[in-house]
């Protein structure tokens, strides 16, 4: 519902503008060209010559600067065009979290968009239209994501194997088993034993802290397909964990 919203805003913003563009050409200056073209034609007609060339000159005159006002609607309008453009995508990439996925990209596209506003307001039309395209290249890559699962629940050994190396193994927690102590780090406060990290139970509840500004949510679920951990693209640089590689515990 919230992407039709969006659409509709667009479109609808773009149909007012387009009416407003269709009427740039009849403005006050082309009027007065015209008029000053009858009057010119008007007193050569009637042998007035002198009268003919200052009319003539006149026209000229307010024909020049009504192309010179076309030419500054329609880049108006175009600036204004693009920025609808860009305000909508920015709410569309909000609205898929984009400020937590992607989260680079999303600040870069927001801040183009600001100083596309801002030249825009200073009436830069071709400062706000680069501005508006920066914001839309910005933001062009960003997609929809489900969110890596941010809690897992143990199950019985003979069941799944669960420790943490094998877990950290999974390809929805790290697909990495040597990265398995950044989840005894995060959960050896709640564990028997905290010394030990071989004393996991069935039916704990495991915290997957995100390494690489990842974004995590929820309790895992077989139901689900979820991406492979490093898939995602974050707009953060990725880095081999906290504690890097370890050795597994005997």
């Amino acid at each position: 519902m919230k992407k039709n919203v969006l659409i509709v805003l667009c479109l609808l913003g773009i149909f007012v503008c387009a009416l407003s563009a269709a009427s740039y050409i009849d403005n006050p200056y082309q009027k007065l060209a015209r008029e000053y073209k009858a009057k010119s034609e008007k007193a050569f007609d009637a042998g007035d010559y002198d009268k003919a060339v200052e009319y003539s000159l006149l026209a000229e005159e307010n024909a020049e600067l009504s192309e010179a006002y076309v030419a500054e609607m329609l880049a108006k309008y175009e600036a204004n065009t693009r920025i609808i453009y860009a305000r909508n995508r920015v709410l569309y990439a909000k609205n898929l979290k984009a400020d937590v996925n992607y989260p680079m990209a999303f600040a870069a596209g927001q801040k183009a968009l600001d100083n596309a506003v801002l030249a825009y307001g200073m009436e830069n039309w071709a400062t706000a239209t680069l501005y508006a395209e920066e914001c839309l290249t910005a933001l062009q890559g960003i997609k929809e994501i489900l969110p890596l699962p941010k809690y897992y629940i143990v199950t019985p050994w003979a069941k799944s194997k669960d420790c943490y190396w094998n877990i950290s193994a999974k390809p929805y927690v790290y697909n990495n088993p040597l990265l398995w102590e950044n989840l005894y780090q995060a959960n050896k406060s709640s564990m028997p034993d905290p010394s030990n990290a071989d004393l996991i139970h069935p039916g704990m509840k495991i915290t997957i802290p995100s390494l690489n500004g990842e974004f995590r949510d929820g309790v895992y679920s077989p139901s689900v397909k979820y991406d492979v951990y490093g898939a995602q693209k974050t707009g953060t640089e990725n880095s081999p964990g906290i504690y890097g590689q370890q050795t597994p515990k005997p």
